[in-house]
């Protein structure tokens, strides 16, 4: 299989599978518990049917949305992602590269193993830096400060991540960072040579966010113990509301789900949030992100930016998620796929399909630009 026959979500996935170990790819792959929530995130799209207008006139389509106070040619944006160099050596690079040349969002994790400073010099596109709160106050104010200092516009604060999610796929092949596999683990990735020469013959993986500060080879070994043992699960609506006045910019909350919750992050003066169950890798039996997202829209819609994710695989998904009041989508394991399957070029295909997908829909939905998108044009089942 080849990347050209790569034509949706599900060739990017089966593509992947092939390139990667069996332990990285459930870590992209998998959710929390018995992954319900993961797998209601996409199926709740398929309860909501497109209503079309015919006789138009839709020969020029335009996509392009303002999100806190950034315009983008495309409503779709790379949600930040960690560790993406151990899908491709080329990791952040490749995803920026690419968000860059669709003039789209992109964002570097806390967990990013590219330094958010190269990628703020290298590329123009938009970029947020996702933040998770530490029990450390000085170190949450130090990584602000390199923020600020990189010039990145909008600041992402992941609030839905204060311990790790149950993730059982990693439980079973001993997934950690740095590697301790079991077995099993270890076989796949023997299996698998071309993905450990690339890991071994470029630069070494690290964590540029985090180094300086946590040892991570000590005891927060594991992801999970870095979520367990490093972050503060006694954050509050307080700390929040002195981040914000502290960064003075454009501030998101991600992983709101909730209409109170929504609320209070206007309140504090937020100028986004994501409606996002973490694409149910946190809490298994929570709602969907897009059965939940018309309730806070109709909440808040008119006095903060919401965008989405969780589930997206189809540009139609993305246009009932705009027509239900988002202002932009975002997408984690369908440019993840991408990249583990071919680096910069995988992105750029899942990123080129879906923009076209995103057109042609419009086209046959009979809307020359997406505020023309509305709750007119949807019907749940």
């Amino acid at each position: 299989m080849r990347l050209s026959q790569c034509h949706n979500f599900h060739d990017f996935r089966k593509l992947a599978k092939k390139r990667l170990p069996s332990p990285i790819f459930d870590y992209i792959d998998g959710g929390a518990d018995d992954e319900v929530t993961m797998q209601r995130n996409t199926q709740a799209f398929n309860q909501c049917d497109l209503i079309p207008s015919v006789l138009s006139g839709v020969q020029n389509i335009d996509m392009s949305v303002e999100v806190m106070g950034t315009k983008l040619p495309m409503p779709v944006y790379c949600s930040p992602t960690a560790l993406q160099r151990l899908f491709h050596h080329q990791g952040e690079r490749a995803v920026a590269a690419a968000a860059d040349k669709f003039g789209t969002l992109f964002g570097v994790s806390s967990l990013g193993t590219v330094s958010m400073e190269e990628i703020a010099e290298k590329f123009s596109a938009p970029q947020v830096y996702q933040f998770y709160f530490h029990k450390d106050r000085g170190l949450n104010r130090v990584m602000m400060e390199r923020a600020k200092q990189a010039n990145i516009k909008i600041m992402m604060l992941t609030v839905d991540s204060i311990t790790g999610g149950n993730r059982e796929r990693d439980l079973r092949t001993g997934f950690s960072i740095p590697f301790r596999l079991n077995l099993k683990g270890l076989w796949e990735f023997a299996s698998k040579p071309m993905w450990g020469i690339n890991y071994v013959t470029h630069e070494k993986f690290s964590l540029p966010q985090l180094d300086a500060h946590i040892d991570m080879k000590g005891g927060a070994s594991s992801i999970g113990g870095y979520f367990t043992e490093m972050l503060d699960p006694s954050m509050n609506w307080q700390d929040v509301e002195d981040m914000v006045a502290f960064w003075g910019g454009e501030f998101c909350l991600k992983g709101i789900m909730n209409v109170e919750d929504a609320k209070k992050a206007v309140e504090i003066g937020c100028t986004g949030i994501v409606v996002s169950n973490h694409g149910g890798r946190q809490l298994d039996g929570s709602r969907s992100s897009f059965d939940h997202l018309a309730e806070i829209v109709e909440a808040v819609g008119d006095k903060i930016d919401v965008l989405f994710d969780s589930g997206v695989q189809r540009g139609t998904h993305v246009l009932k998620a705009l027509s239900l009041g988002a202002k932009a989508v975002g997408i984690g394991r369908m440019y993840l796929y991408g990249l583990a399957a071919a680096g910069q070029p995988g992105v750029e295909r899942a990123l080129g399909l879906m923009r076209t997908e995103i057109e042609r829909d419009m086209r046959l939905m009979g809307c020359k630009n997406i505020q023309q998108l509305s709750t007119k044009n949807l019907r749940f089942r």
